[in-house]
């Protein structure tokens, strides 16, 4: 079998297969295509409904789940890219929706300009991060989709739709994370502020005192985040505070040191060595818990925010009330524990405010996010079973772009405006245009 090849050229995979990133994921379109103007895209959606084909987006391929999944059409935005219009007055930027997170931050750096929060890797595109519910940690600060202030998209009958708090206001307000079900992003308009320096502090801590703590260092810093290594009570914690300076990076050789050699190259082969003997797996958890040492530095938010991720592999994340992290951080260890899972990489624990996003995660309720992942060809479903029994106990909103086997009856009751959501897609897209599987499951046909 050979590979098809996108618009742009692109290889999706063999024999016109389309695969996520995590590979766990796959789907064969009818066709792919790569608009490169709005009007482009537009005529493809037209051209899609009339052929009786159903449409999605996809981005960077970072979403766990069939998301952007689909037999019809497969529109790759990738030619959709680069900053329309800066406004130093508004303080916004706007921004086609194939553009990279990466770029848009190193272009924003540029221009002496930031966003407030970020992930923690910057590699999917503007669109597919917002729509998904991409986050990080902020005590104040929400998720990337939290920061939109307007949004341009193309709807089931092929027209242009702008909003904002202004104009469309109530599309504006669930579109933000819109699944895809609502239409076709093509521009995003971000807020903005002067550029900023973070230092971060990171250093072990044993697993017992962060519990024990985490109202206290959730309180007392901007950004805190920390990762768990299970078959250990070990953890790496990582506090970010914006700084008066002055700039200091890690060294070029300490980052390589820390980010490359030890938390991508050692850290891979030790998940081989894991997947290929699992009862290794808590020898090699005590050593990757102890591997990287403490360090401070001072940089620009997106070198502190993110980091490279090359190591694959499959996630699931449940966002619970702020107040149950540490009870549901105990249960996930005690049963890990009396299990006899072997859990190679570390569970991440982020937290987020209130937002007043329908579909957000942080919708309504100040948040913590707790994330559980195996390594990419590791059978994961008893891990995240069980680890959603306890996620969903405690009223858990799963990540929608990653691995969770909840459905619209379940939401009905997570999300309170909800029915909010499905009523503005059921009059935006009356007849499913955009209708993949996995919005059947979790919007309901």
């Amino acid at each position: 079998m050979s590979s098809t090849r996108t618009a742009n050229g692109r290889a999706s995979g063999r024999n016109g297969t389309w695969r996520n990133w995590g590979g766990n994921v796959s789907a064969r379109p009818a066709r792919e295509t790569t608009p490169a103007s709005v009007d482009e895209l537009a005529a493809v959606v037209r051209g899609a409904a009339e052929d009786g084909l159903r449409v999605k987006a996809v981005g960077a391929e970072h979403s766990f789940t069939s998301i952007a999944a689909t037999d019809g059409v497969l529109i790759r935005p990738h030619l959709l890219t680069g900053i329309r219009n800066l406004d130093r007055d508004a303080m916004t930027v706007t921004v086609e929706a194939g553009t990279p997170l990466k770029r848009l931050n190193m272009a924003l750096a540029r221009e002496g300009l930031s966003l407030t929060n970020m992930g923690d890797i910057m590699e999917q595109t503007v669109a597919g991060a917002t729509s998904t519910g991409t986050h990080g940690t902020g005590r104040d600060s929400a998720s990337i989709a939290a920061q939109i202030r307007g949004l341009e998209l193309v709807t089931a009958d092929g027209s242009v739709l702008t909003c904002s708090e202004r104009e469309n206001p109530e599309v504006f307000a669930a579109a933000r994370i819109g699944l895809g079900a609502l239409g076709v992003v093509t521009a995003i308009t971000f807020a903005v502020e002067p550029l900023f320096l973070l230092t971060a502090r990171e250093e072990p801590m044993p697993f017992e005192r962060v519990l024990a703590e985490f109202d206290e260092l959730w309180a007392e810093n901007e950004h805190f985040e920390f990762y768990w290594f299970p078959h250990t009570g070990n953890t790496n914690t990582k506090r970010n505070n914006r700084s008066a300076g002055p700039e200091r990076p890690v060294g070029r050789f300490q980052g390589w040191l820390d980010d490359e050699f030890l938390s991508n190259g050692v850290f891979h082969a030790a998940n081989w060595v894991g997947r290929a003997v699992p009862a290794t797996i808590p020898t090699i958890a005590r050593f990757s818990s102890r591997a990287l040492s403490a360090r401070t530095y001072t940089d620009t938010p997106y070198k502190v925010f993110t980091s490279p991720r090359r190591v694959r592999f499959v996630e699931m994340e449940y966002a619970v009330p702020r107040a149950a992290v540490v009870e549901a951080l105990r249960e996930l260890r005690a049963m890990v524990e009396r299990s006899p899972l072997r859990i190679s990489f570390p569970v991440e624990v982020r937290t987020a405010p209130a937002d007043d996003i329908p579909l957000s995660t942080a919708s309504g309720r100040d948040s913590a996010y707790i994330a559980v992942h195996m390594f990419r060809g590791t059978p994961y479903r008893a891990y995240f079973t069980a680890a959603e029994r306890i996620f969903t106990a405690h009223e858990g909103r799963p990540h929608w772009g990653k691995v969770h086997t909840k459905d619209a009856e379940y939401f009905s009751r997570a999300y309170p405006r909800f029915g909010e959501f499905t009523a503005l897609r059921d009059r935006l897209d009356p007849d499913r245009l955009f209708l993949n599987d996995y919005l059947r499951r979790v919007l309901g046909p």
